[in-house]
């Protein structure tokens, strides 16, 4: 029995797939990657993440980033250079797939490449705190 099936836990059926199926993808370490929050500026007024990736020797052509349902997704392809011939190969033409699974409401502000690392930044817009009188009716 899960925390998913507790009565209190209302309309998040779909979420312990979801976690299912980010933890077996997350089971290879690679690229490696970090998640920070970013000071709060008062021009922002909002949280900031910043996930920062190692993707040496990729290219922008070579990553994509994309939103799949409530999932941020980055993938890397390299394509093996036939024409080289290697005295020592260390490095290995790889891919990868990595994904984060977005809470409601994460909006993406943008990727950047620079030095090797993949930036992507997010925004966490501060809730609205929404309070909604529910009538009883009488039963009559």
């Amino acid at each position: 029995m899960s925390a998913f099936s507790s009565p209190f836990m209302l309309g998040f059926d779909d979420i312990e797939r979801v976690l299912d199926r980010v933890s077996k993808a997350a089971n290879d370490g690679y690229p490696p990657y970090n998640i920070e929050r970013l000071p709060k500026s008062e021009a922002q007024g909002e949280d900031i993440i910043r996930i920062t990736l190692a993707v040496a020797g990729f290219t922008r052509d070579q990553l994509d980033v994309s939103v799949e349902e409530s999932q941020l997704v980055i993938r890397g392809r390299q394509i093996d250079d036939k024409t080289r011939q290697y005295l020592h190969r260390g490095i290995a033409a790889r891919q990868f797939q990595r994904a984060f699974v977005l809470a409601e409401g994460i909006e993406i502000l943008g990727a950047d490449l620079k030095d090797g690392l993949l930036s992507i930044d997010l925004a966490r817009p501060e809730p609205e705190r929404v309070i909604r009188k529910i009538e009883i009716s009488s039963g009559e």
